[in-house]
């Protein structure tokens, strides 16, 4: 039997060992929060990081981006590699100016093409900007050209400030010019130039003219006129030899088509024609393909001296001319109005 003295004194042991493991089991309890928390920031960064990029990647992806925008602008500060010269006294260094009413006229003309091909238009938000410039836009065109990247040209051509460098020399003659130079200044050699109505032509010139290899385009946007009422011809071009500023020698014509705009009562169109040309005009030898509403394609032979074909049959007495053959069945021909069997050629060129 205990004493009730020892038991008080007992009674105070236990206590005092109860106080005493209060503290170890608190200890232990902020061991666990604090592994747990750990645990959740460990499980957090692994989802950060298959969700994106670690930070330091994306600090430096920051810094490469920033690197490449400042070394674009030193570049486009540095003058172009190949000399620049204008015809007729276009200095490069002006800004392009138009009236207001050109202004209108261009809101009408910039439109989509079709499905395929869209233009795309860029608002003119500051005239000053270096991207309106013609250095800007004759340095950013060559490359493409000189490649003769059809897709990018055709991007750039349809690009707001295109149509409105190329509307402000309707009427001069004039032409801007980037590519090598005779001692004259004039082009010599190979370059680019930039006409009105949206033309383009790169490639070969001696003295100022074009001569030698080259091509030429002209782009239609949204541009209806008699020959193009429905809007079905999108582009024209011509590839091949040059002489005196004219096609001469081998070459190929080719109109861009645009087929969903053709009506199924309107036949067919020409959208090749290879062959020889002399001063513009088909001359020799010729070869043609049509295309229809549906996109079906035909072929045809034709012979043409300095732009008047010879005839497949008589038909005089109704007006007409039998100017192309059917290659699959020879007693098919397709005929034009006997007043137009002249000048046949590339007409836009012979202005």
């Amino acid at each position: 039997m205990k004493l009730p003295d020892q038991e008080q004194e007992q009674d105070k042991m236990e206590e005092r060992e109860s106080l005493l493991q209060k503290p170890v089991m608190t200890r232990i309890l902020l061991g666990i929060i604090a592994v747990l928390l750990i645990c959740i920031l460990v499980l957090l960064l692994l989802v950060s990081i298959q969700n994106g990029q670690k930070p330091q990647d994306l600090q430096q992806n920051i810094t490469d981006y920033a690197k490449q925008q400042e070394n674009l602008e030193q570049t486009l500060e540095e003058e172009p590699q190949q000399e620049q010269t204008v015809e007729q006294g276009k200095p490069l260094e002006t800004q392009i100016e138009l009236t207001e009413d050109v202004e209108e006229e261009l809101k009408e003309e910039i439109a989509s093409a079709d499905d395929e091909k869209t233009a795309v238009v860029v608002d003119i938000e500051d005239e000053s900007s270096e991207a309106y410039t013609k250095e800007f836009i004759l340095k950013e065109a060559y490359p493409h050209f000189e490649a003769n990247n059809q897709d990018a040209i055709w991007d750039l051509a349809h690009l707001k400030r295109y149509v409105k460098l190329s509307k402000g020399l309707e009427g001069t003659g004039d032409f801007y010019y980037q590519g090598d130079v005779d001692d004259e200044g004039k082009p010599n050699g190979t370059g680019l130039a930039i006409y009105e109505k949206n033309s383009y032509y790169f490639g070969q010139w001696s003295h100022g003219v074009r001569s030698g290899q080259g091509t030429w385009f002209r782009f239609y946007i949204n541009q209806k006129n008699k020959t193009n009422a429905m809007g079905t011809y999108m582009s024209h071009s011509y590839a091949g030899a040059w002489e005196n500023n004219l096609p001469n020698g081998q070459g190929a014509e080719h109109f861009d088509v645009d087929i969903s705009k053709m009506m199924p009562d309107k036949g067919k169109i020409i959208q090749n024609v290879i062959g020889n040309f002399k001063d513009g005009l088909y001359d020799g030898d010729m070869y043609a393909n049509t295309v229809d509403y549906i996109g079906n394609v035909q072929e045809w032979d034709g012979i043409a001296t300095e732009g008047v074909f010879t005839l497949w049959r008589d038909m005089s007495a109704i007006g007409e001319c039998a100017v192309w053959r059917y290659r699959d069945d020879q007693s098919v021909c397709m005929d034009i109005d006997k007043s137009e069997n002249r000048q046949q050629g590339i007409r836009e060129l012979l202005k």
